[in-house]
């Protein structure tokens, strides 16, 4: 059996939980909202059924498929130090910030900021060599 992380290394399956995130939904639904064929959306849903993510229920003449949130508590708790981590590192940052003097913060103007390339905006190429990407002599 495949642990809840193997299982959600598939983006088609994150797709799918988000969409059952949301409420309970058939398989035919499902399809049409991930463009998937029928067939490929029942393998991906059969793979989060075998790893007890999602559950299938009948209703009247459908199987709705619901999500199980109990195995991510795994995945919850495998995050749990990574989330303190930034949450002290956005505190950090926040006071950083605040004791900034007004306006302290504020971008260069646009006709002074650089690309990541280097050169200044709004400044062209020389004609010659260096516009086709060539060094100059």
């Amino acid at each position: 059996m495949s642990t809840a992380f193997e299982v959600i290394a598939e983006p088609h399956r994150r797709q799918i939980l988000d969409l059952l995130l949301e409420r309970p939904r058939p398989v035919g639904e499902l399809t049409g909202m991930l463009g998937l064929t029928q067939p490929g959306t029942s393998r991906h849903l059969r793979v989060l059924r075998e790893a007890g993510l999602v559950r299938a229920r009948q209703d009247a003449q459908r199987r709705l498929y619901e999500l199980r949130p109990a195995p991510l508590a795994e995945i919850d708790a495998w995050l749990r130090p990574y989330r303190l981590l930034w949450a002290a590192r956005l505190d950090e940052l926040e006071r950083h910030l605040d004791r900034q003097p007004a306006g302290a913060a504020q971008p260069p103007p646009a006709d002074q900021a650089k690309p990541p390339g280097g050169r200044a905006a709004g400044r062209q190429e020389p004609p010659g060599d260096q516009a086709k990407g060539r060094p100059a002599k």
